[in-house]
C-alpha cells in the first residue's frame, strides 16, 4: 500500500478543482496543475490594468445545482444574487418574461413550465405543437442506449419528427439551443438537446430558476476555495502546460510532463476542455498510442465572444438577464445588467452591460469598434434608451473553442471517466457520466467522481457523498416505465415471431 499516494490533477475548472478538494481532505499528496496564469480557466474572470473586473462571459448557477450550492455551503461562502428573473428578446422586441417558478403554485412537470411562462406573441396553437415532443423526453432516460438512440440525429430533425411548429421552434426551441448547447439546432445531437432541456427547463418546474455570483466566480468562489485546499495541503501549480505522459511496462502512468518539469504520479485526473485536451493529445507520443484519445480529434468546440460595456448614464434595464434570438441566423447571445448583479456596480452612476455571443465564429475575425458598434445596435433593439446613452469604457474578450459542441454523432468519441490507462481518470463537462447534469454543475460532479474512483484504486479514504438529481416527478416514472414495457414487449414479440 502507498501511504501516501501522489494524485496529480491536471486543470483548475469546476472539475480539477472539485477533485483536487476532495482528494486532498482526503490526506492525498495532490498537486493540480493549470495551463494559465490562474486557477479557474475560463470561467474564473480576471482585472484589466485599469482594476476593471472582465469575465470570459457571465456563468450562471441553475435551481437544479445542488452539488455546488452544497460545496458553497461547506465553504461558508456567500456568493449569490437573489433568485432573479429573466426576458428574452427578438428584433421585433420583448418575446417572453420567466417569473421565479418556485414561488407559483407546483403543477406536475412541464405544466408549470408553459402556464407560467409569458408569451408575448407566440401564439397557443404554436406552442401545443411542442406536445408530442415528450414522447422523446420520456424515451430518453440517459441511458447508453438513450444515447445511442438519439445522438445520430440532429435537434432539427427531431423536433420536426415530432411535429413542433416551425414558429415554435424558431422563436422558443433554437433560442435555447443557441444559449443551452451553444449552436444552432441542426449542428446539435438531439440527445444532447432533450438531456439539456429536460435537466434546465422540463424535468422539474423549478429547474429554470437562476443566481449569479455578485462579482466574477473567481474571486467570489475559486479564490477562497483555492485557498481552502492549499490549507489542506494541496498544491496548485499555475503556468503548467501539459505536454505528455510517461508509463511504465504495464501502462500505468508514472509522471505527467510540463516541457522541462515531471511530476511523479501514482494516478492521474484530466480535467480539461475539449480543446485542451486535444492539443495534449496531440504533443503526447502516450496517448496518441491510445485510440479513445485519437478518437478526441473528432469532436468540436465553440466560439465565444465576451463584450463588457461601461456607459455613461444609468439606463433601465427591467430585468438583469436576457436572452436574445433572430438578430443572426446562427448566434445566440445573452446581455446582463451587472449594476444589479454585481456588488461593485451596485453603486455605479452609468449602466455597466456584459454582452455574451455564443457560436460567435463570424464576429471573431472583426475589430473592437465594429463589435461594439454591433453590440450597440443589438442592444437599442431591446431597449431603445441604449441610443441615447455613450460608452466610456470597454472590454473584448474572443474566445476560439471555448465551450464543448455536442455535434451529431460525437457521443462516441466522448471519453467515460475510466480509460483504458489503470490510473489515469477523466473529468469534465464532455466527460460521459450517468448523473444527469449538464454545464458548470455536470463538470463538478464529473471532478468528484474522478476523486472517487482514486480514493477505490487506493483503498484509502472516505467516498465523496454525490447529491443526485432530483427524481422525475411520478407521473413521468410511470411514463417512463410503461414506455419500456411496451417496447420490451415489441421486442419479445419480433423476437418471437422471427424465431417462427
Amino acid at each position: 500500500m502507498i501511504d501516501k499516494p501522489k494524485v496529480i490533477v491536471v486543470g483548475a475548472g469546476w472539475a480539477g478543482l472539485g477533485a483536487t478538494y476532495q482528494l486532498a481532505k482526503q490526506g492525498y499528496d495532490v498537486t493540480l496543475l493549470e495551463a494559465g496564469s490562474q486557477a479557474g480557466g475560463l470561467v474564473a474572470g480576471w482585472k484589466t490594468a485599469e482594476g476593471r473586473a472582465i469575465e470570459a462571459g457571465i456563468h450562471g448557477f441553475w435551481y437544479p445545482y445542488r452539488n455546488i450550492f452544497s460545496l458553497v455551503k461547506e465553504l461558508e461562502l456567500d456568493p449569490f444574487t437573489p433568485w432573479t428573473r429573466s426576458a428574452q428578446y427578438s428584433p421585433a422586441g420583448l418575446e417572453v418574461e420567466s417569473p421565479i417558478f418556485q414561488d407559483l403554485p407546483r403543477l406536475p412537470s412541464p405544466l408549470g413550465t408553459f402556464a407560467y411562462t409569458q408569451f408575448k406573441r407566440l401564439p397557443l396553437s404554436d406552442r401545443l405543437t411542442a406536445l408530442p415532443l415528450m414522447y422523446a423526453v420520456i424515451d430518453f432516460d440517459n441511458s447508453e442506449a438513450a444515447w445511442k438512440q438519439y445522438d445520430g440525429m440532429t435537434a432539427r430533425e427531431l423536433f420536426r419528427q415530432y411535429g413542433v411548429s416551425d414558429r415554435l421552434y424558431r422563436e422558443s426551441f433554437e433560442p435555447m439551443l443557441l444559449v443551452g448547447l451553444f449552436a444552432p439546432g441542426e449542428q446539435c445531437s438531439a440527445a444532447a438537446a432533450i438531456g439539456m432541456l429536460y435537466y434546465f427547463i422540463l424535468a422539474h418546474q423549478a429547474d429554470f430558476d437562476v443566481v449569479w455570483c455578485r462579482g466574477t466566480v473567481g474571486e467570489k468562489i475559486f479564490k477562497p476555495w483555492c485557498d481552502r485546499i492549499t490549507e489542506l495541503g494541496g498544491k496548485i501549480l499555475t503556468d503548467r502546460r501539459v505536454s505528455d505522459i510517461r508509463t511504465d511496462d504495464t501502462g500505468k502512468v508514472t509522471a505527467v510532463i510540463c516541457g522541462n518539469e515531471s511530476f511523479e504520479s501514482d494516478a492521474v485526473i484530466f480535467s480539461v476542455g475539449i480543446s485542451g485536451m486535444q492539443k495534449i493529445v496531440a504533443n503526447s507520443p502516450a496517448l496518441q498510442k491510445r485510440q479513445e484519445f485519437r478518437n478526441l480529434m473528432n469532436l468540436g468546440a465553440i466560439d465565444v465572444l465576451a463584450v463588457r460595456l461601461w456607459f455613461d448614464r444609468l439606463i433601465n434595464i427591467p430585468r438583469p438577464s436576457n436572452a436574445c434570438f433572430g438578430f443572426d441566423a446562427t448566434t445566440g447571445w445573452t446581455f446582463f445588467d451587472l449594476n444589479a448583479l454585481h456588488d461593485e456596480y451596485a453603486d455605479a452612476t452609468g449602466s455597466v452591460v456584459e454582452v455574451d455571443f455564443y457560436h460567435a465564429n463570424q464576429f471573431l475575425p472583426l475589430d473592437d469598434a465594429e463589435i461594439i458598434a454591433i453590440v450597440r445596435k443589438y442592444l437599442a433593439s431591446c431597449l431603445p434608451e441604449f441610443d441615447q446613452a455613450q460608452v466610456i469604457d470597454r472590454s473584448v474578450v474572443r474566445l476560439p473553442r471555448a465551450v464543448s459542441h455536442f455535434a451529431p454523432g460525437s457521443y462516441q468519441h466522448l471519453l467515460k471517466a475510466i480509460t483504458s490507462f489503470p490510473n489515469l481518470y477523466m473529468s469534465g463537462d464532455w466527460v460521459i457520466t450517468n448523473h444527469g447534469s449538464w454545464s458548470q454543475e455536470k463538470a463538478y460532479v464529473t471532478g468528484l467522481e474522478a476523486a472517487n474512483l482514486v480514493i477505490q484504486q487506493f483503498s484509502q479514504g472516505n467516498l465523496t457523498q454525490i447529491l443526485p438529481i432530483e427524481s422525475d416527478e411520478p407521473h413521468i416514472q410511470l411514463a417512463r416505465s410503461l414506455n419500456q414495457n411496451l417496447k420490451d414487449l415489441a421486442k419479445s414479440i419480433f423476437l418471437n415471431f422471427g424465431a417462427t
